[in-house]
């Protein structure tokens, strides 16, 4: 028979090991994932807020009724939320407006009160989500503020529950951990566990570009110059949280913005495990590092936290051509990055005046001429222009009397780099047409613009 639980806190914890194949195929050694998309929070942050909440709970800093108050990411905000439901507490977060709108509304939705500060601050500003809690804290009442970065509590519970369940579900086989590097609490409560364990262990942290934390961990210095914006979610530092401990980390790897993203989407589309942005950066991160490793390994890699966070972000293709993000090789690709974009047409029975009134609406250059669904030609403005320095009644004639040849339409699967045979100077676009039969336009700066970002 099957456990019943009293409440949802109870089914934090126990989350199963799941080999990858096909991302990490190129890899010598066999890669689990620990899969903490299951906690009900669906993060690993649910198990380090619960523990951090009992332990205050202890220690007397919250009373019934209270306010929990925390700058988070997202995670630990959810995690918190769903044990001040259980047990009673009102919660206020801060967070940065870096962080994808998901987040944010999930956090609402649990009943927090969200407050979104700027992100390109420093830790000591008091606009920043560090200070902003701080602040709440003072001036709230019966608060007590998380602080997840010094809070040793963060740690102690993946020291009591995350490592002590790896090390049973791999037989105590495990050579090597990996996971992001945020708070430190994941990494290091892990990493302490399964060295006692076995000191041989390897713990691989992940950083991000615009983090001091990989220069810290190497050189022992705080250099505020390794610090700058980055888009990656949920891990990196520009200060060194207490959660820390050098001694429980072996290496320190840096992963790009880009290749967590795509990364992400890999693990998604070829595992089949919906997974957030520091997933993707944990495989991308190990990948990187595969000289390091032997057919003999076994390899886990932390999944923190789910794919559903990010469906605004990683998953929108829109976003990822947006920030060169999106591996673009077909016209598909590109259309696909584009979004769901209004192709301006007119009718063969129009008249030109209603086209240029249409170039100038839509700012464009060019207007496809259609007759019974099928493109028939092109308005351009250049063609315009030369008709009305010759006749100045042009404006009112049919747009069948001026229409010029049609734009090349192009098949969805063509390689952009054979759209260069299409593009010249009397003809800036081309068309193509998706299954369903719909046109979509490309032009000339929608090419190269994805040829600059790729």
């Amino acid at each position: 028979m099957e456990r019943v639980y009293d409440n949802i806190l109870q089914t934090i914890g126990n989350t199963p090991l799941v080999r990858l194949n096909n991302v990490v195929s190129d890899l010598p050694c066999t890669v689990y994932a620990k899969v903490e998309t299951f906690n009900p929070g669906n993060s690993i942050k649910d198990r380090m807020a619960v523990k951090m909440l009992e332990v205050a709970e202890k220690e007397g800093k919250i009373k019934p009724g209270g306010t929990i108050i925390e700058g988070t990411s997202g995670n630990t905000g959810m995690g918190l939320a769903l044990a001040a439901i259980v047990k009673g507490y009102k919660c206020i977060f801060a967070t940065t407006d870096k962080q994808s709108k998901e987040k944010v509304d999930i956090l609402k939705a649990l009943g927090a009160e969200v407050i979104v500060c700027p992100t390109n601050v420093e830790p000591e500003d008091p606009l920043s989500y560090y200070q902003v809690a701080r602040r709440l804290n003072r001036e709230i009442p019966n608060s007590w503020y998380v602080n997840q970065y010094d809070n040793l509590a963060n740690r102690q519970a993946h020291y009591e529950q995350t490592g002590p369940e790896i090390w049973e579900q791999t037989g105590g086989k495990i050579t090597h951990i990996i996971a992001a590097a945020g708070t430190g609490g994941t990494i290091v409560g892990i990493g302490k566990y399964l060295k006692e364990k076995n000191p041989n262990v390897q713990v691989w942290a992940i950083d991000t570009y615009g983090s001091l934390l990989k220069k810290w961990f190497d050189t022992g210095e705080i250099d505020m110059g390794e610090v700058h914006p980055y888009i990656s979610e949920g891990f990196g530092e520009d200060f060194v949280p207490e959660n820390y401990d050098r001694t429980c980390i072996d290496l320190f790897e840096k992963v790009t913005d880009k290749d967590g993203a795509v990364m992400a989407r890999h693990i998604t589309k070829e595992e089949g495990i919906f997974v957030g942005y520091s997933s993707g950066s944990v495989v991308a991160g190990l990948k990187q590092l595969k000289d390091k490793l032997k057919k003999e390994d076994v390899v886990v890699v932390i999944f923190h936290d789910h794919g559903s966070r990010y469906v605004g972000k990683i998953y929108n293709d829109e976003w990822m051509l947006d920030r060169g993000f999106l591996e673009v090789s077909t016209v598909r690709d590109l259309i696909g990055g584009l979004g769901h974009r209004r192709l301006v047409t007119i009718d063969e029975d129009a008249k030109v005046s209603d086209a240029l009134d249409l170039m100038k609406k839509y700012d464009i250059e060019q207007v496809p001429v259609m007759k019974d669904g099928t493109v028939t030609g092109c308005i351009t403005q250049g063609g315009l222009f030369k008709k009305l320095i010759e006749d100045a009644n042009v404006r009112d004639y049919n747009i069948a009397d001026v229409n010029e040849s049609g734009l090349p339409v192009v098949e969805m699967d063509t390689r952009l780099d054979r759209l260069t045979h299409y593009i010249n100077k009397d003809n800036g676009a081309v068309l193509t047409k998706d299954e369903s039969g719909q046109y979509h336009i490309l032009t000339k700066y929608d090419i190269l613009n994805a040829f600059s970002k790729g």
